[in-house]
């Protein structure tokens, strides 16, 4: 059997049923917890399992009535809670380590994937401001080598972090030719990132901006490890022409229906993350510039990843276990690194009053139990000799740890706060902390959430977040 297919067995159980795998969990063992302990990398004992799918076959006839039993206040019988470990005691049946839960009725979406209060959010908070800010710093810290300076980002997100560093870099080395490859899954954030790229490739015209839905561990390379995907490749080459900003925004946006035809994702029935449907490759740069590109435009088959700067913002799920980050994120993008390169990594850390309204709600509530020191030194393990070349650097927190704001207007947090603002917070702060919406529903019944965010608000005169940044170095030869 695949160590999967327990997880596979319950979302379809769910989905049937109408009911959240919380839910599920606290039913079935009393654990509301445990699907989502599972697809962090837990495993349970084959006792358990056992009890597990004779609770699902003992209502496999009818397992709409549960739930319908369930929202009339009816229980199912208990069961003792289930061992989650590690594998350290008991028979252990390990279980898959996908990021994020698969999706179920309640649940149809990845959490990073949530579009509103995405966009609420990075309108509202300066957090990408920020971290461009921080991830500029970086720049002098890198020696590039001809024939371009490197740089890779993580997940492009809406664009603001790499346009904002693309202007960094234009400031710091104005004559050099740029090699930018920016990984990205949505359709949306790619059409985001597309309309704020006209001015980079006239202020800048010695670019080479690719794009990629790839994996972590094909993006840097733009190869599909899989021989399936590498036949279905679109590999798309786009010569911009013209002067002006306004030409490149034009044949830009006549890239829509390319993208709208091509840049699609499902959701993979292993792990319930979106996965590309079919792997693309898109490269731009100027037609005027052609001659000087020409050495580092890629070309399939026969990409170097040597990249003097990586961007990992936000690039997993904070609930992930440090192993997870580190076999399928941090390692594959710190072997991206070449001689001297840089990889900066930021997420978020909490202790601040964000997590605090999380935790007038749901007391305990944290999120953040991986810190930059427990990454780096999963990461090392997942490296092994092939990090013996690396320098990994959690810096003090003085230096790693920095703060970024909620926008308020001046006096818009004393007294009697508009309930716009509050709704602003309220979604700020259950965005990073990665609230699902099935633990939301039962909470907006009342207006308590918007009471305990008042709090906050009033009590520190605003809202603000912790990120912490770590990095991972490459030794010059």
């Amino acid at each position: 059997m695949a160590a999967e297919e327990i997880l596979n067995e319950i979302s379809d159980f769910c989905r049937l049923a109408g009911l959240a795998e919380s839910t599920f969990g606290r039913l079935c063992v009393n654990d509301g917890k445990l699907v989502s302990r599972l697809r962090d990398g837990g495993s349970v004992t084959l006792d358990t399992l056992a009890r597990l799918r004779n609770f699902m076959a003992s209502h496999a006839d009818n397992p709409e009535a549960l739930r319908l039993r369930t929202k009339n206040g009816a229980k199912a019988a208990p069961t003792p809670a289930p061992v989650v470990a590690n594998g350290n005691g008991g028979t252990a049946l390990p279980v898959s380590r996908p990021a994020t839960p698969a999706p179920t009725t309640e649940e149809n979406f990845r959490f990073f994937d949530n579009r509103q209060k995405y966009l609420l959010f990075v309108n509202t908070c300066s957090e990408k401001w920020v971290v461009a800010n921080r991830v500029a710093m970086e720049l002098g810290n890198i020696s590039p080598r001809p024939p371009a300076l490197r740089l890779f980002d993580a997940g492009v997100g809406d664009g603001t972090v790499l346009t904002r560093v693309m202007r960094a870099m234009h400031a710091r080395f104005p004559t050099m030719p740029f090699y930018i490859v920016g990984k990205e899954v949505s359709l949306e954030d790619v059409r985001l990132t597309l309309d704020k790229i006209p001015d980079r490739f006239y202020e800048h015209p010695s670019t080479v901006l690719v794009l990629t839905n790839l994996y972590y561990s094909e993006a840097p390379w733009l190869s599909p490890k899989s021989s399936a995907a590498a036949h279905s490749l679109i590999w798309k080459e786009v010569a911009l022409t013209g002067n002006s900003s306004h030409d490149f925004e034009e044949q830009l946006t006549d890239l829509q229906s390319f993208l709208s035809e091509n840049w699609s994702a499902k959701v993979s029935p292993k792990t319930g993350n979106p996965v590309y449907d079919r792997p693309i490759v898109l490269t731009l740069y100027r037609e005027d510039h052609r001659f000087l590109l020409d050495p580092i435009l890629p070309r399939p088959g026969r990409v170097t990843a040597d990249y003097d700067l990586i961007i990992a913002s936000q690039p997993y799920r904070a609930r992930a276990s440090a192993e997870f980050k580190a076999k399928k994120v941090i390692g594959p993008l710190a072997r991206a690194l070449g001689p001297g390169g840089r990889l900066i990594g930021i997420h978020s850390s909490g202790k601040d009053p964000g997590l605090e309204i999380v935790q007038k709600i749901w007391p305990g509530e944290n999120p953040f139990q991986v810190d930059r020191h427990a990454l780096l030194k999963s990461v090392k393990i997942e490296l092994g000799p092939a990090g013996r070349n690396l320098n990994f650097n959690a810096y003090s927190d003085a230096r790693s740890v920095f703060r970024y704001d909620m926008h308020t207007l001046p006096g818009e947090v004393v007294g009697a706060i508009g309930t716009s603002t509050l709704f602003a917070a309220w979604n700020a702060a259950i965005y990073v902390a990665q609230i699902e919406d099935n633990r939301l529903s039962e909470v907006v019944k009342n207006d308590r959430y918007l009471e305990a965010t008042e709090e906050v608000l009033q009590k520190y005169g605003g809202l603000w977040f912790n990120d912490e940044s770590f990095v991972i170095s490459r030794r010059q030869p």
